[in-house]
């Protein structure tokens, strides 16, 4: 009997400690385990909502659309998927594997589509969202708080005032609501599980970390997905040497530091220009696994868009997210390792003159929202933060030669932007970049822009030409003016980024002029 006994107890423990195991177990790989959301996921778990999935990602940040909506809400409310009583529309066919969750909605009258389309894949609104969940629910109340973005007149004010009145939400002082934000995945989980549980509802204002700036438009935008790409003159050009600088992600250091003087040097009219982790572009044309972008922020007079040039398709990403109402992050350091927000592991070194959207900061760090990563940190010693590019003040010759001579026997790269190399048109456009003035990117496009300069007028900070044809001819190299009768330059494939006379041998001969961008 005594033995029954202690087998019985083991039993029990043994799945005691199993279910413990269970529920301290993280939700979703992208989830942290003590965090509010990974309690409403659970919560939502239990009511047959979702799904966990430790080893899959939530994917809390993105946008929901009205099939996911659609799907959590039939089975949290415990509907039975439909395959008789078929609804017909325009944009989804009847056999859809989708069709049963949609028409199980729809037969319940909660989500019936409109103008004969149902719109699986179309994002929703904070606002639509909450003014569905209210009715599902059947929610109602007023309160005394209110958002500053939702007036009596709105058509999701009663909404709102009855998820504040039920604490599904609370306003903190001046807040916003957003209302046509996309509603997050993350945030349709916690206002749907506070609703069906009411003792998980919030008791005070929540602070946004990631909706605060950031904007879902629905319109499609790319931006480079690695550190530096270089844009190439043609498609499908690059060497089995240049496979560092090809890959997702790229191995810059590598690349550089096994080429050859003579590989460097074949690189001069294959590689056009680079541009850095999270700037923006223009896709052009596919072919293959190469697509043609425009670099947007590299001034060429023939083609609007932006500077082209050939790069991998694994090198650009689409996004639909808007970050105009975002500081911006600029990297001061020559690089900087970017790291994961949870565990504060290095994820990935990025370099100096790249510019990150800012989406919240503590006393150590910027949250910045990389490409297709999530948020990451980034050290505040090494970045500047600015509301706008245009609120960085103008810098002084002396702060422009200062930062120019940081990067003194760095190794030239052709077409080189980054500080992992530079040409010499790259240092300078970097340089004047990080400091809030966009030039040109090419030395003779720079020869065209800011204001003309006599030789005998030359100012520290100015820039200086040299042309084919004793400076008569094409621009081909530039040099930042130090004083004395010397510049800093980036020479040639051969050399390093230093400071020499301009007034002997070929750079004499060849003087074309100076501008002045301060």
């Amino acid at each position: 009997m005594i033995k029954k006994i202690v087998l019985q107890m083991l039993v029990i423990t043994i799945v005691l400690t199993s279910a413990v195991t269970i529920s301290q177990a993280q939700v979703f790989i992208d989830v942290p385990d003590n965090s509010k959301l990974s309690e409403e996921l659970m919560v939502l778990s239990d009511y047959g909502g979702i799904t966990l999935t430790p080893n899959k990602a939530f994917r809390a940040n993105d946008p929901i659309t009205r099939y996911e909506m659609a799907e959590i809400l039939m089975h949290t409310l415990q509907l039975e998927p439909e395959f008789n009583n078929i609804p017909t529309y325009s944009d989804i066919a009847a056999n859809d594997e989708r069709m049963p969750v949609i028409a199980a909605i729809f037969n319940a009258r909660i989500m019936v589509g409109y103008d004969g389309k149902f719109n699986p894949d179309v994002k929703v609104t904070r606002a639509q969202a909450v003014k569905l969940l209210t009715q599902v629910y059947g929610l109602t109340g007023e309160a005394s708080q209110a958002y500053a973005d939702i007036p009596k007149n709105h058509n999701a004010y009663n909404a709102v005032q009855a998820f504040i009145a039920n604490q599904i939400i609370i306003p903190a002082k001046n807040e916003k609501f957003k209302p046509n934000a996309m509603m997050t995945r993350g945030q349709f989980a916690s206002y749907l599980a506070r609703i069906i549980e009411p003792s998980i509802r919030i008791t005070e204002p929540e602070q946004p970390v990631y909706e605060s700036c950031a904007i879902d438009t629905g319109k499609k935008r790319y931006v480079v997905d690695v550190a530096v790409t270089n844009l190439w003159h043609q498609s499908n050009q690059a060497r089995e040497v240049d496979y560092p600088s090809t890959k997702n992600p790229v191995e810059m250091q590598k690349w550089i530091s096994s080429l050859s003087l003579a590989q460097k040097k074949w690189l001069v009219g294959k590689t056009d220009t680079q541009a850095l982790y999270g700037d923006e572009v223009s896709l052009l044309e596919t072919k293959g696994k190469w697509q043609r972008i425009a670099a947007k922020d590299q001034y060429v007079p023939y083609l609007k868009a932006g500077y082209p040039g050939w790069v991998p398709v694994t090198h650009v990403v689409a996004t639909t997210k808007n970050y105009d109402d975002c500081s911006k992050a600029i990297i001061t350091a020559k690089k900087t390792m970017l790291l994961d927000e949870d565990t504060k592991k290095k994820f990935l070194e990025i370099s100096y003159a790249t510019i990150l959207p800012v989406i919240e900061e503590d006393n150590t760090y910027y949250y910045v929202e990389t490409p297709s990563d999530g948020i990451k940190l980034l050290k505040k010693s090494d970045a500047k933060s600015y509301q706008k590019y245009s609120d960085i003040a103008k810098p002084t010759a002396d702060t422009i030669i200062k930062e120019a001579k940081r990067f003194l026997d760095l190794p030239y790269l052709w077409a080189g932007t980054s500080s992992w190399g530079y040409d010499c048109s790259g240092i300078l456009y970097g340089v004047f970049r990080t400091h809030g003035i966009m030039i040109p990117r090419d030395s003779f496009y720079q020869a065209t822009g800011g204001k003309a300069v006599a030789k005998k007028d030359l100012k520290p900070g100015d820039l200086v030409f040299f042309a084919y044809n004793g400076g008569k001819g094409e621009v081909y190299h530039v040099g930042l003016y130090v004083g004395d009768g010397k510049m800093l330059h980036a020479p040639h494939y051969a050399s390093k980024v230093k400071i020499e006379s301009m007034n002997q041998g070929a750079y004499k001969k060849n003087y074309s002029g100076a501008r002045r961008y301060l």
